[in-house]
């Protein structure tokens, strides 16, 4: 009989399609924002390439952190007072 069983030695994970896909990149392009900071996170996503699907939440919840700081960072930053084009009083 020429069926391949997952018990047969000649078998093999490309034989069986019920066996999980390895990790594979998804080739999405992260273009660059000009924030050091971010880019860095964002490149950190393509750590997760290499991962199994069950690896990918720590590195999602890692981006998320940095990005979640990167925010509130900026918030806390002074920000320049905002113009007032109607202020003239004559």
């Amino acid at each position: 009989m020429s069926d391949a069983t997952p018990e047969d030695p000649g078998a093999g994970p490309e034989a069986d399609p019920y066996q999980p896909a390895g990790p594979a990149p998804l080739g999405v392009v992260r273009t660059p924002t000009g924030r050091p900071a971010v880019d860095a996170l964002l490149d950190r996503l393509g750590d997760a390439d290499h991962l199994t699907a069950d690896g990918h939440l720590d590195v999602y919840e890692d981006v998320h952190r940095g990005l979640r700081a990167e925010l509130t960072s900026l918030d806390a930053a002074p920000q320049p007072a905002a113009p007032r084009p109607y202020d003239n009083r004559s």
